[in-house]
């Protein structure tokens, strides 16, 4: 098997990363053979398309007016600078999907809506939301963070990313979302 080193990492190192990677990847898709989990995590999984975060971008502005209308503005240019690490890395890495590099060992239970899987933008986007949100309404962290623990979830056992690339979406996410409510005080504007 060859192990790309894009990063410099030497290929030890990336062959035990990817063996403990594709092992809990391996773990937690068997759990996609049962037909209520993999529509629960289906489920998930089509939410964090876009549809509940969009939706909850157009209602805040009609529930909470000019309030809503920053959190929804905020949610959105947090949004664009995710999809923008997103693409770069996205393209850079280039890393193949568990179910195509593991064929056999790892099932696709749901279509992909692109090619590759580092980092995956579900996790990203969700947690960059999720952070995002409970700044400006702290109780909702009962209902978006088990959302966000899910979501993370879905992206392995429908076999569509690694755990680092899930970890990586988490990281980056939760990194624009903090730095997007400092960004202000930043340049003087707080």
């Amino acid at each position: 098997m060859s192990v790309s080193t894009r990063s410099g990492m030497p290929h030890s190192v990336v062959r035990k990363l990817d063996s403990a990677d594709i092992g809990l990847c391996t773990l937690l898709n068997r759990l996609s053979r049962t037909t209520a989990v993999r529509k629960l995590f289906r489920t998930v999984s089509r939410l964090g398309d876009g549809v509940i975060w969009y939706s909850l971008m157009i209602l805040l502005p009609v529930l909470g007016g000019y309030d809503g209308v920053v959190v929804s503005l905020h949610m959105g240019l947090t949004a664009l600078a995710g999809l923008l690490v997103y693409r770069v890395t996205k393209r850079h890495y280039e890393r193949e999907r568990p179910f195509v590099r593991h064929a056999g060992q790892v099932a696709c239970a749901m279509p992909p809506l692109d090619r590759f899987s580092f980092p995956s933008g579900h996790t990203l986007h969700t947690v960059s939301f999720t952070l995002v949100l409970c700044g400006y309404f702290p109780h909702m962290i009962w209902v978006l963070l088990p959302f966000a623990v899910l979501m993370a979830l879905s992206r392995m056992i429908l076999g569509l990313h690694y755990p680092s690339d899930v970890l990586a979406g988490a990281l980056i996410g939760g990194s624009l979302a903090l730095l997007s409510f400092r960004l202000p005080a930043l340049f003087g504007l707080a």
